[in-house]
């Protein structure tokens, strides 16, 4: 999807969302390179990465405000925001579903707080009933929005990721 859509770049400064285990932390050391910045946020402790321009912290952003965690990684806004957040899956569809919309619209409120002026954000969604309100919301917020089914993702899988490229509903 980096390299497909550009939305990451070297240099940025990045947000990682449901961080855990650390493939997305990982993958965008790889791209910011020495002189980016990654912070990655997880329920679940994150395994260290022996760099030190990634910071991981332990929180359930659904659970409190994260503001105050956030701006304690020392970074108070971001060029890329990327939600891998993922609910425990009941196997109740509809539940999955509704539970997966709260989660990615609680990332698009961070990424309304957080996110720069003609900032990217890539964030994961299930498709279902409330899908098509939630794009409408991110089309209103960034230049461009698409729809994304990365190669990774088994074709049966009704994840999806919408990538918001150009923030434009900043609060500066």
């Amino acid at each position: 999807m980096v390299r497909r859509y550009h939305f990451l770049k070297r240099n940025d400064i990045v947000l990682d969302l449901g961080a855990a285990p650390g493939g997305w932390l990982q993958a965008a050391r790889q791209v910011v390179g020495r002189d980016g910045y990654v912070v990655g946020i997880d329920k679940n402790p994150i395994a260290p990465l022996q760099y030190n321009n990634v910071t991981t912290l332990t929180a359930d952003i659904t659970q409190s405000d994260p503001s105050g965690l956030i701006q304690s990684s020392g970074r108070s806004r971001f060029d890329v925001i990327i939600s891998d957040l993922s609910p425990n899956v009941s196997g109740v569809w509809e539940v999955d579903h509704a539970r997966q919309i709260e989660l990615a619209k609680t990332a698009f409120r961070i990424a309304h707080s957080f996110l720069k002026p003609a900032g990217n954000f890539l964030v994961k969604v299930f498709q279902g009933s409330e899908l098509k309100e939630f794009e409408i919301e991110m089309k209103s917020s960034f230049q461009t929005m698409r729809i994304v089914k990365p190669p990774a993702s088994r074709s049966e899988s009704a994840e999806l990721f919408f990538l918001g490229l150009g923030f434009t509903d900043s609060k500066d």
